[in-house]
């Protein structure tokens, strides 16, 4: 186990390069939703990925996932990690701005730190925790509005299926621990991506039917980069941090995607997002800075000296 103190500057600085990576993975989806449905793009997603996961696998040699029990674990891991939170965060950037999903996403730690409490003694719910959480729900709750509340409407719709998504981000936490632990990291990524293409296109085909290849070149760059870099890559970029720096440092990944998401927002798409947003942001953030804990303990320290 990884001491939550101890990180080192390369940990950092790969930390720093995951969360630009899924950060510009919100201006990927906002190209690729002008050509292809929230669906479709997903299947494209997880389809591309997959055989470059599987050359990764097959390179370092790593023992297969064997077994039916193993296959469903993976099964279940994609559909929680993919299928669902893919699918719903492109049904809400539709509706909404990509900096807004981005928003939205960062409270899946928030979420993971409930979810993991209910599941395992390990993770029970200190001070800190629950003072972080509330500080996160809050922020969820200001980000999503006061008038989108009063009144559901498809924006509503929008801003819940970011939650729900960030919600099943959590849940596969949780089932890849209870589940997968005894599996090389890079095969849980390579197998859950190929259920999860396997879910999506049949539903593709028989809702939608076969979707366009006939894409602009800038879609094209958009679905590569979403599925190599920010999927492929960014699954054993993100792996590898958590296996140099630990789970507690490598959430703070979850508090740089927002800033780079909303700045290409800004630049590329001409986004503006209203004041509440930033407000919301920051108490998921404030919450999230708690929950780590490291700046509360260094300020007593500093004070006690």
């Amino acid at each position: 186990m990884v001491n939550q103190q101890n990180i080192s500057t390369r940990a950092w600085l790969e930390l720093l390069l995951l969360g630009i990576i899924w950060g510009g993975v919100f201006l990927t989806v906002a190209i690729g939703l002008e050509e292809l449905s929230p669906l479709a793009l997903a299947a494209f997603r997880t389809g591309i990925a997959a055989p470059i996961l599987w050359l990764y696998v097959w390179f370092r040699k790593l023992p297969l996932p064997r077994g039916f029990r193993i296959w469903r674990a993976l099964l279940v891991m994609g559909l929680l990690n993919n299928v669902l939170p893919f699918a719903l965060l492109n049904y809400g950037q539709t509706l909404i701005d990509s900096g807004l999903t981005a928003i939205f996403n960062a409270g899946t730690a928030v979420f993971g730190i409930l979810v993991a409490a209910l599941f395992f003694a390990d993770e029970r719910l200190t001070k800190p925790k629950i003072i972080g959480v509330l500080l996160g729900v809050m922020g969820i709750a200001v980000t999503v509005g006061y008038d989108s509340i009063q009144s559901f409407n498809l924006t509503s719709l929008a801003q819940m299926a970011c939650i729900v998504a960030t919600l099943c981000y959590a849940l596969a936490s949780v089932w890849a621990r209870k589940n997968l632990t005894n599996l090389a990291p890079a095969c849980v990524s390579a197998g859950m991506v190929t259920c999860s293409t396997l879910v999506m296109i049949p539903i593709v085909m028989v809702f939608e039917g076969l979707p366009s290849f006939d894409l602009k070149l800038q879609t094209w760059i958009a679905i590569l980069y979403a599925a190599s870099i920010a999927t492929a890559f960014a699954y054993l970029l993100y792996f590898r941090i958590l296996a140099m720096a630990g789970a507690a440092n490598t959430m703070l990944v979850t508090l740089i995607v927002p800033p780079i998401a909303i700045l290409l927002g800004v630049v590329v798409l001409q986004e503006t997002l209203p004041l509440r947003s930033f407000i919301g942001f920051g108490f998921i953030a404030l919450g999230l800075v708690v929950i780590d804990g490291r700046i509360w303990k260094h300020c007593r320290w500093v004070f006690s000296s």
